[in-house]
């Protein structure tokens, strides 16, 4: 019998959390479908007690008929996370600097028993979405980020080698010189390129905002979540290609997407 469920009802995506059987479940719904999801959880446990979060949890307990409460969504990513690492990685002790990528992205210190959000970026899942449908007319968060793994951000984007070409360029020469500062002077460049400069453009920006956190507060884990994660190796293989360069440890949770309802749920 479910008792509890956490739900995030975020600005993109309404991540659910609950226990069955001694097993934490996980499962997504669009926000534009609220009403479903009212359904769906009155149908899944009638009875049980729903603690909600995100920027749409005061929508959606109007349309609940199950005792519910709201909490606050910093505390719960930040509590469903500390939860993950333990449960994941057998780690509770150490603080670290999470970054929460959803529709947008927020960064925060964390410490065993306390947080603080120290900035956010409207850099996130809402940026791939916007500029994939620019560049491909789709509504499709998978394609983008097939698309992306199959191009080349190189053919799109200005990097510091083409500028000092042909002569050495005086730092790495594949560092990006200016995002997409190549696509109207290299026709060859196509859409899954395109994609592949926007997840560049958002992984670099997020990276280097962590980075300057993590140096501020002299901390070196970095523990990436949000639903921007999911399936999205291109992404993850950008946050990690700085760590030698920035001296961090970048830190991916396997149910990270829903920290903030799993927060929620443990609350």
């Amino acid at each position: 019998m479910i008792r509890k469920i956490g739900v995030d009802a975020g600005g993109s995506l309404v991540k659910i959390a609950y226990q069955e059987q001694g097993k934490i479940h996980i499962k997504t719904f669009s926000n534009r479908e609220l009403e479903k999801v009212a359904e769906w959880l009155v149908f899944l446990a009638p009875d049980a007690e729903l603690v909600i979060t995100g920027g749409k949890a005061g929508q959606l307990k109007k349309l609940l008929s199950n005792d519910s409460r709201l909490v606050g969504e910093f505390h719960a990513v930040t509590k469903g996370t500390r939860y993950l690492l333990e449960q994941e990685m057998s780690n509770r002790q150490e603080e670290f600097i999470l970054v929460n990528i959803g529709t947008g992205t927020s960064f925060f210190y964390v410490e065993k028993d306390s947080f603080e959000r120290v900035l956010g970026s409207g850099i996130g899942g809402g940026t791939l979405m916007g500029l994939g449908h620019l560049i491909t007319g789709k509504n499709d968060f998978s394609s983008y980020i097939t698309m992306a793994e199959k191009g080349d951000n190189r053919n799109s984007d200005l990097l510091v080698r083409d500028i000092y070409a042909p002569n050495e360029p005086p730092i790495f020469g594949d560092l990006t010189a200016a995002n997409f500062g190549k696509v109207h002077v290299n026709e060859a460049a196509n859409e899954n390129d395109y994609l592949a400069s926007v997840m560049q453009l958002i992984g670099e920006t997020i990276i280097l905002l962590a980075g300057q956190v993590a140096r501020s507060k002299q901390v070196n884990r970095i523990v990436f979540v949000g639903s921007t994660l999911v399936n999205n190796k291109a992404l993850k293989n950008i946050f990690s290609s700085f760590k030698d360069a920035m001296s961090y440890e970048p830190i991916f949770l396997e149910k990270g997407s829903h920290a903030g309802a799993i927060g929620a749920f443990i609350d």
